[in-house]
């Protein structure tokens, strides 16, 4: 099962069984419930230059900032929407508080790139403000991540020279929760034992509970290193709970080609099924895109699943710690217009009333002291005040 195709029955399946848990829990993240509960989700991370970029934009659809350097210098949540195809393509950009409708898919790199230079400034700095796209689309999985900065080993050029600090330091907020899955983004043609994503998802997932492993770039690897990958994909090297998958996305030459995404999915599945090493994998169901979105949506749902019994027991304690703050305040502002105004009407004299009382009190101190006639004039601007009140 392709998530690429569903469509039909296959799509009726999804809306009822895997969409309502992922609504969930972006439902409540955009309530802000994640600034006091953590939520379940997908973090993604790599080195610079891994095709961290190249990954998400095979799995969205659409072109995000890439090149050089930090590109990424914003957290970004991705959520993604399948919807019925022939319904056309919608999406919307969320942060601070600004929001737009976006209805082509081509201006969406344009406004994250304007929206990272609002947050973070012009120049190579990062910030930990979040950026949320969501995009409908028939060409798109049910799905959210978080792309998180690529991790930077030295400063270059204006960059702060505590960068590499700085992203460390905001990749460990997400990955460091038990809630998060974290997708470690590898290129094939270097020693995977030796990237600083992997080593950081490592130090807070030591037992590969959460982490899976994403190689990318296969066609640039080595010859005769064909195997140690097949191995690396199979995790018999570096064991991870859920494993590894590997995938060929567009890269640099493609773009300046034109190459579509569609086509660069359809070249992908060509690649695997022609390479006389790695087309097992491909009937192993551990290669292309597609099957990376597949697996990363059934992953997500079962986390959420999993999460959802302990989740709604720390909602519970939440709600019945805010329910006695409130019982503070009185009872609860009315739901009705004309149940609010006389509400409000009762609270200013209820205020006016404590204010006099207090203020009388005092009065009555400083009468013993002074002269009535000095008095006069404050009192009538008293009873002015209550006149002009109610």
């Amino acid at each position: 099962m392709h998530v690429i195709q569903v469509n039909g029955t296959l799509y009726c399946h999804y809306e009822q069984k895997v969409r309502p848990y992922i609504d969930l829990i972006d439902s409540l993240r955009s309530l802000g419930v994640d600034q006091d509960l953590p939520l379940p989700s997908i973090a993604v991370i790599g080195d610079q230059s891994s095709g961290k970029s190249s990954v998400l934009e095979a799995l969205s659809g659409v072109s995000l900032p890439r090149g050089s350097g930090i590109v990424t210098r914003c957290p970004l949540e991705l959520k993604m929407k399948k919807i019925r195809a022939g319904e056309p393509w919608k999406g919307k950009l969320k942060y601070r508080d600004n929001e737009m409708d976006l209805n082509e898919p081509h201006s969406v790199e344009q406004e994250i790139v304007k929206a990272q230079n609002i947050m973070a400034g012009t120049g190579s700095s990062i910030s930990s403000e979040l950026i949320s796209l969501k995009i409908e689309s028939s060409e798109v999985p049910d799905l959210t991540l978080i792309d998180l900065p690529g991790i930077a080993r030295v400063a270059v050029g204006n960059q702060p020279k505590d960068i590499g600090e700085r992203i460390k330091g905001l990749i460990q907020t997400f990955i460091k929760k038990q809630e998060t899955i974290n997708l470690v983004v590898v290129p094939s043609n270097v020693d995977i034992a030796t990237t600083e994503a992997l080593k950081m998802a490592k130090e807070f997932d030591p037992t590969g509970q959460r982490t899976l492993g994403i190689l990318t770039k296969p066609d640039l690897i080595d010859k005769g290193n064909e195997e140690n990958i097949v191995d690396i994909v199979r995790n018999l090297v570096i064991e991870l709970k859920k494993g590894y998958m590997i995938v060929k996305c567009r890269g640099q030459q493609d773009i300046k080609k034109k190459l579509s995404l569609e086509e660069a999915i359809q070249n992908e599945r060509v690649f695997f099924e022609q390479h006389s090493y790695f087309s097992p994998l491909l009937d192993d169901m551990k290669a292309t895109i597609p099957l990376l979105a597949e697996k990363l949506t059934n992953e997500l749902v079962e986390h959420i699943s999993e999460s959802l019994p302990s989740l709604q027991k720390q909602i519970e304690v939440k709600l019945q710690e805010t329910n006695t703050e409130l019982k503070k305040y009185g009872k609860p502002v009315p739901e009705e217009d004309e149940e609010k105004l006389t509400f409000l009407v009762e609270v200013i004299f209820q205020t006016c009333n404590v204010y006099s009382t207090r203020v009388l009190y005092r009065v009555s101190h400083y009468e013993c002291r002074e002269k009535p006639s000095k008095m006069t004039p404050f009192m009538s601007c008293l009873e002015s005040l209550n006149i002009v009140i109610f």
